[in-house]
């Protein structure tokens, strides 16, 4: 369904919104409240046409696949997408994650994946230093290839029970690694501190991830104004917990930084509030916005998800559509709901999705 149009609009952006499985519906709804506030107080500057896609787990009991088979094209015609989470108990996760998120993610070359890492006010973190230190850092996924190219199989089940095997292989190429590297530099040349440190695991993977720190070695030699080093990703998760102060941007590859990404989510407070951008930095097809921490089960249809990383994914498609003041405003407002207290319940607090919704809403005016 998409929204009625109002000629007098300035600017208007075609959303395509994906809502998902399990908690993604109710978080998706907070970031479109959010931002369509903002939109209907610009005075006619811009505004949002939503067009709902209703395709995940439900679609996949009626249809036999996660999205039609025209989902692409038919997501090619939109400014950006929104996506709320994929995954439910009657589809095996492969099935929901390969034919939904990574089939957008990879149909549509959205190469690069950005994770902030922000610690909130009013939110206790299990770092020690996080209340004497200004802890801010950017991951920089590599999100087409890596560990998650999907190349590999299995076979000889012929053999009888306990006589299969599986293959699942790893790609790096030249182009995909310095594509990316150069991404998180030019990342950091927008930070406060401009630093790129390179997650590897060369000592173990002598093809892939040495390719990876050959290219990062070359890459770097370009960018003299920005200060990098490496670390092995064993060693970067006790980084995370032991000197987090020392990070500004991470880049590492697909599996790498996916869960290195998860890890600083949770030291800043929760998965909850981890909002995450799917890039085509070239801008030939739309880029998809989404929350990090899945579709929750659990507590789906409670009412009680928490939305800020669904609202602060809001604020990164806004920015991405060139509405940077939109996605300032945004993230200042999250921070003014979390330091008076709303805080949703995986953070500690009582509220649940509407009110932290409404408190942000109402903290945008300030």
């Amino acid at each position: 369904m998409t929204t009625g149009r109002d000629p007098a609009v300035t600017r208007r952006f075609q959303i395509a919104c994906i809502p998902g499985d399990g908690v993604g519906p109710e978080v998706v709804n907070a970031g479109r409240a959010v931002l369509d506030a903002l939109a209907a107080e610009s005075g006619g500057e811009f505004a949002f046409d939503w067009t709902s896609f209703d395709w995940g787990s439900e679609y996949y009991q009626r249809h036999g696949q996660m999205m039609p088979d025209d989902g692409l094209e038919r997501l090619r015609e939109h400014d950006a997408i929104y996506f709320g989470a994929v995954g439910w108990e009657n589809v095996p996760d492969h099935v929901s994650l390969w034919g939904l998120r990574l089939r957008i993610c990879q149909g549509l070359d959205q190469w690069a994946n950005i994770r902030p890492v922000r610690f909130l006010p009013g939110v206790t973190s299990p770092l020690r230093v996080a209340d004497t230190a200004e802890l801010d850092w950017l991951v920089v996924r590599e999100n087409s290839e890596g560990e998650y190219a999907g190349l590999g199989g299995r076979n000889l089940s012929g053999r009888g029970p306990g006589g299969e095997v599986a293959l699942q292989s790893s790609l790096f190429t030249e182009v995909g690694c310095e594509r990316i590297i150069r991404f998180a530099f030019e990342q950091a040349r927008m930070r406060s501190r401009p630093k790129v440190t390179s997650v590897t695991k060369s000592n173990a993977q002598q093809y892939g991830m040495v390719l990876w720190d050959e290219v990062f070695a070359r890459v770097a030699a370009d960018y003299p104004d920005v200060e990098s080093d490496s670390c092995l990703v064993d060693a970067m998760a006790a980084r995370f917990v032991l000197a987090p102060e020392e990070l500004s941007v991470v880049v590492a590859s697909n599996l790498n930084a996916d869960i290195l990404s998860d890890l600083g989510s949770a030291l800043a407070g929760s998965l909850g509030l981890a909002a995450s951008a799917n890039l085509n930095p070239e801008r030939r097809t739309p880029s998809m916005f989404e929350p990090v921490h899945g579709s929750a089960p659990d507590i789906a249809g409670r009412g009680i998800a928490n939305p800020i990383g669904a609202i602060e994914s809001a604020a990164l498609m806004a920015e991405h559509l060139g509405l940077g003041d939109v996605g300032r405003r945004v993230r200042a407002a999250v921070e003014a709901t979390t330091a008076s207290g709303v805080l949703p319940r995986d953070l500690g607090g009582g509220a649940d999705t509407q009110v932290v919704t409404k408190a942000v809403v109402a903290n945008l005016a300030d």
